[in-house]
């Protein structure tokens, strides 16, 4: 899975990422046990979390009933049922987020715009500093398909992740699309039978890997520091003015 280069980042470093967190989440549109040449990018990620000793949890979305909606658990809205509840507490324990999709007809899919939406259903929930509850979580995400929109799908999963409340580092994307029309996708045995296709691609290799550093490397920063400072953008201070009288140093 992965390379000698992306090995030997993992082996020749001294930073302790070991109590952070993470969670994928693979939009495909495939069921399992399906493959998804999705879940094969994701998996170079996740090779490099798991070697660095962060927690990983993976969640294959398609493979849930997750009502559509925009509220916490859409029982209480009239769905007969909603698996969103027990996926939330994921994402709520996770430092980390990476979403993975597939691109059809040049937009991210029906299974992600799903997960955005209910990203966005506890957008007015708070943590313990006033804050919108996904402060001081990282995200990132990663394309896979066979047509052009890499750049575009990423723009619209990051834009969406850091409204919300997400911290978005350097280089939070990757993706591989291959040659444009039918033909194979990342993953597919190559006809001549030397390997996968893509899997010896640099450009998507080395996307790969910043993004997966990168976001390694913020969440320790925000770990370390105690999340983002609360000063300015809580919501407890916004809407009682009287804490400006004396201001509790949790805010700084």
């Amino acid at each position: 899975m992965l390379d000698e280069t992306q090995k030997k980042l993992c082996e020749d470093h001294s930073n302790d990422y070991s109590d952070l967190k993470a969670l994928t989440v693979n939009c495909t549109l495939k069921r399992s046990p399906e493959g998804s040449h999705t879940d094969k990018l994701l998996g170079v990620v996740e090779a490099i979390l798991v070697r660095n000793n962060v927690s990983l949890d993976q969640v294959r979305l398609v493979d849930h009933e997750i009502a559509p909606g925009v509220y916490p658990d859409m029982t209480e809205h009239g769905a007969e049922k909603d698996d969103w509840p027990d996926i939330w507490k994921k994402v709520e324990a996770a430092d980390i987020l990476v979403v993975g999709t597939p691109i059809w007809l040049g937009e991210k899919s029906s299974v992600c715009q799903r997960l955005i939406e209910r990203l966005y259903a506890h957008s007015g929930q708070t943590n313990g500093k006033g804050q919108y509850v996904f402060y001081g979580k990282v995200g990132g995400c990663i394309v896979t398909g066979n047509e052009d929109g890499i750049k575009h799908v990423g723009m619209g999963v990051l834009y969406s992740l850091q409204h919300v409340g997400y911290t978005i580092p350097p280089q939070a994307d990757a993706g591989w699309i291959g040659e444009a029309g039918p033909g194979p996708s990342y993953g597919d045995a190559k006809e001549d039978g030397s390997g996968y296709v893509g899997f010896d691609n640099d450009f998507t290799r080395r996307n790969a890997t910043f993004m997966t550093w990168n976001l390694m490397h913020m969440a320790r920063m925000l770990k370390d520091a105690g999340g983002i400072p609360a000063w300015g953008n809580s919501v407890d201070l916004w809407e009682d003015g009287s804490r400006f009288d004396a201001p509790n140093p949790e805010y700084r």
